[in-house]
């Protein structure tokens, strides 16, 4: 990559104190590159950057068309690069290659679509009279932190960084240490597209050092984080100390309920994607399915030959299915968590190892892995495994599904499969969760807003919901007849 992996206004340069990091394929273990790793004081410069940048209103006060314009030079120059971001990508989280394509085509169409809807709002009118006129307008927030995760690295980045262009504000983007290659390439995409200096600004390091001073600096106006429960309850804590606007994503333990008069093959097929798509480390992945008792064993056996077949391997490599978990620690986070399944008394149906295979063993990989005959009481069960894990619990009842799938303390997305409408329309009603899909899993657009309910975070991202977050509303009242009010006589 080079020596020169920050951006802090307009210019690209080294970590102040020299640091670096190694980035490292998960497929093997083998060092791609490194970059640079910055410090507190590194963060300082970015952030003023970014609060000179706004506060000199160049890009707060354009106009909104040259925004959109922005915006959407960067989805046209995604386009552009798409197989090398792409390829970039799988190196960078194990991803198959078929994933990361998709991915590329996801972000760029979520800058064109901020980029289109970042001029149609011009706020609202008050009816207040015909001697006032009296406007809601929204305004950008200011300089916003906008901290990314590992697993969806470019895409995850890109839901924020792109409502945040749109309603005018400036940022400092902070990717994980872990997969920061491809938010580099796009804020030098941003750049080529014409950003003034200041508004984009990219440090990169660990959340100990770089997050906690980025979310704890005083110049920050918003911070938007996506990631774990606990560092979300550390931001929100600190924000109110400010206080922050804050926006969190913190992750779900995600139900997928199946009816007996399910299309079955339909069913089962989209229970493997929810599970087990890029290794189950997907905040939305649904991976605790909930079986209605007539279906629920032959389920359980097809669904376990199917994943024992799912083929691991390079996510470069044509025919690979699935890659490896994102770092050995993350591997072994998630195998505690299948021994403690053991303990609890889950029934291991398929997987729960390392794969035999020998050209796999340098990787960080996990067999995909069906736990049956589960219950709300497991750990396995209640808590975020964030791997390649399905657990698969039984119910009776329409009532007892949805008891069942909101026994939660996340709500981020569900799934409820049925051929009947009625029931399928009644019971996403019922479910507690900020997305509910019927008869799918997973897919989402940029028009429709996303977040969770309860313990999934705080705010919404994409739809006009997620440009809201980055907007603050003001209300302009204007007296068009003035007159003395005779409220005080002398």
């Amino acid at each position: 990559m080079g020596e020169g992996e920050l951006y802090i206004d307009g210019l690209w340069a080294r970590a102040s104190a020299g640091g670096r990091r190694e980035v490292v394929n998960p497929y093997d273990a083998s060092v791609v590159t490194t970059v640079a790793e910055a410090d507190a004081g590194d963060v300082d410069r970015a952030v003023r950057a970014a609060r000179r940048a706004f506060d000199d209103g160049e890009w707060a006060g354009s106009p909104t068309r040259r925004r959109a314009d922005l915006l959407r030079r960067v989805h046209d120059l995604l386009l552009r690069d798409r197989e090398e971001i792409a390829r970039t990508e799988t190196l960078d989280t194990g991803k198959t290659l078929a994933e990361a394509r998709i991915d590329v085509e996801d972000v760029a169409n979520t800058f064109r679509y901020f980029g289109e809807l970042a001029g149609k709002d011009g706020g609202r009118v008050v009816d207040v009279g015909p001697d006032v006129l009296s406007r809601v307008v929204y305004e950008p927030i200011g300089v916003c932190a906008l901290i990314a995760p590992w697993n969806y690295p470019l895409l995850q980045a890109s839901w924020k960084v792109a409502p945040a262009l749109a309603a005018g504000n400036t940022f400092v983007l902070k990717p994980s240490e872990v997969t920061p290659l491809t938010t580099i390439a796009m804020i030098r995409l941003i750049e080529e597209a014409g950003a003034p200096p200041g508004v984009a600004n990219l440090v990169l390091g660990s959340g100990a050092t770089v997050g906690a001073a980025l979310t704890g600096h005083p110049g920050v106006d918003l911070v938007s984080f996506t990631g774990g429960l606990a560092t979300g309850r550390s931001i929100m804590a600190e924000a109110a100390g400010g206080p922050k606007n804050i926006a969190l994503e913190l992750g779900g333990k995600n139900p997928n309920v199946v009816f007996a008069d399910a299309d079955f093959d339909a069913a089962v097929d989209n229970a493997l994607n929810a599970a087990f798509l890029h290794s189950g480390q997907v905040c939305s992945a649904g991976s605790r399915l909930i079986v209605e008792d007539a279906l629920h064993d032959r389920f359980v056996d097809v669904l376990a030959r199917r994943a024992g077949a799912i083929r691991l391997g390079d996510g470069m490599a044509d025919g690979t299915e699935s890659g490896p978990l994102s770092s050995a620690g993350h591997r072994e986070k998630v195998e505690r968590l299948i021994a403690v399944g053991r303990e609890e008394g889950a029934r291991l149906v398929t997987g729960g190892g390392r794969p035999a295979d020998p050209a796999l063993g340098r990787g960080f990989f996990l067999e995909p892995t069906v736990f049956a005959d589960c219950d709300r009481s497991m750990r396995i069960v209640q808590e975020e495994v964030f791997g390649p894990v399905v657990t698969v619990e039984r119910f009776g009842t329409e009532d007892e599904a949805v008891a069942l799938a909101n026994d939660t303390r996340y709500g981020l997305a569900g799934g409820v499969w049925t051929s009947d409408a009625s029931r399928a329309q009644r019971v996403a009603r019922r479910l507690r969760h900020g997305t509910v899909w019927i008869n799918d899993f997973h897919p989402y657009v940029p028009q429709a807003e996303w977040g969770g309910f309860g313990e999934s975070g705080v705010g919404r991202e994409l739809g006009p919901t997620g440009l809201r977050e980055y907007q603050e509303a003001k209300h302009i009242y204007q007296n068009l007849a003035p007159a003395p009010t005779g409220w005080f006589k002398g």
